[in-house]
């Protein structure tokens, strides 16, 4: 569990590693808002992907192995950053494809701890691995001022100090589950998308979750740049505060969804996104009361995250590489349309209000769909005895 929780959480720091400095890149490199957004948007979208190829070699060649290989690339790739440094926009976007690996991790990191525990322990532990997305949060509170002490091509190079040291200790320390996991192929991804309805849901529910937990992340020091004028330190800061409310609460979304049930809190989650957003999309408060909430935002999204991995194992308890992978990419999937396009809504239209309104219409509407799908999976799955649907 805590190599699962060490190898997530530094890999989600560099993964997340462009948000925290780009108002600093964007200035250094003349880009304008929409590619800065693009730019931060970039890993978010290539971790996405790379999530169900990772899925799929971690059931080959098993998640230590395929965690150790991740991690090795994403090394490699900060050092060449470091080396020759990043002077156009085309090579920080090729510095994000690269990042996207660090992304993927959540491939490797959940299944790894997922398959030492029982059902009815899954949520807590889903979470506590699951935590490991506190990684924005080191990169949040100290990438802006590393950037501002030393420039943000030294920060690629600093950032490989701890990601070798977590290297040696998931090498050292990391175990494999003793159970069987059966081989899939890109067949066995078509064959669950096709036929089972469920996958569809969970896929479009953690990309409510998950996708604004880390759109929001990478998003928000733009924002709070653009917004109030805060300086990237103070944009940074004010993120971390928000993204540590959801890194905390993911576990604690575990623990709740395995006693009240991961629907009912699900249905408090997207409920309180919907108003939550809404209210800083008409500035209640002033800045203080945006900043506020945007912290809750993320804490709810953070519990919503830790809710839906609650029920994933015990929906697809034999299938959980190849369903972490499916779930991810879509979760990945939504943070990078959430952050690329409050971007593109911010440079076409001079605000981001109409953005977050429109998020909040899409959690609403999510909070409809899953009690319309509620009932349907309680009774189906009574059978699981004391898991909690």
């Amino acid at each position: 569990m805590l190599s699962a929780f060490l190898y997530f959480d530094l890999s989600f720091m560099v993964w997340y590693l462009l948000g925290p400095m780009q108002v600093q890149i964007a200035g250094a490199l003349l880009l304008d808002t929409q590619q800065r957004a693009l730019m931060v948007a970039v890993p978010i979208l290539s971790g996405a992907v790379l999530r169900l190829f990772l899925g799929l070699l971690a059931d080959r060649i098993g998640a230590k192995r395929t965690g150790l290989l991740a991690q090795a690339l994403v090394i490699a790739a900060l050092m060449a950053a470091w080396t020759l440094g990043v002077h156009s926009f085309g090579q920080a976007l090729l510095l994000g494809l690269m990042l996207g690996v660090a992304g993927a991790s959540f491939a490797v990191a959940l299944p790894l701890a997922s398959r030492w525990y029982p059902p009815e322990h899954q949520g807590t532990a889903m979470g506590i691995a699951g935590a490991g997305n506190s990684g924005t949060v080191l990169a949040a509170l100290f990438a802006p001022l590393l950037a501002t002490m030393f420039g943000f091509r030294n920060v690629f190079g600093l950032a490989c100090i701890p990601l070798l040291v977590v290297l040696v200790v998931f090498a050292v320390c990391a175990k494999d589950a003793p159970v069987p996991v059966a081989r899939k192929s890109l067949r066995d991804y078509a064959h669950v998308l096709v036929g089972n309805r469920d996958s569809w849901w969970f896929m479009f529910f953690y990309a409510i979750t998950f996708g604004g937990f880390v759109g929001f992340a990478s998003a928000l020091p733009g924002y709070f740049h653009d917004q109030f004028g805060f300086e990237p330190k103070i944009a940074g800061w004010a993120t971390a505060a928000c993204v540590l409310a959801g890194s905390v609460m993911r576990p604690i979304g575990g623990v709740i969804a395995d006693r009240i049930g991961g629907t009912r809190t699900l249905l408090a989650v997207y409920l309180s996104v919907a108003l939550l957003v809404g209210g800083a999309a008409l500035g209640l408060g002033g800045t203080a009361g945006v900043v506020l909430l945007f912290v809750l935002t993320l804490l709810c999204l953070g519990a919503g995250n830790g809710a839906v991995f609650q029920l994933v194992p015990q929906r697809f308890g034999r299938e959980i590489g190849l369903m972490t992978g499916l779930i991810g990419m879509a979760g990945g999937v939504g943070g990078f349309v959430l952050a690329a396009g409050l971007g593109v809504i911010k440079q076409h239209g001079g605000s981001y209000a109409p953005g977050l309104w429109l998020f909040a219409g899409i959690a609403l509407l999510a909070w409809g769909l899953l009690r319309s799908v509620t009932h349907q999976w309680r009774s189906r799955w009574m059978a699981l005895g004391t898991a909690r649907i």
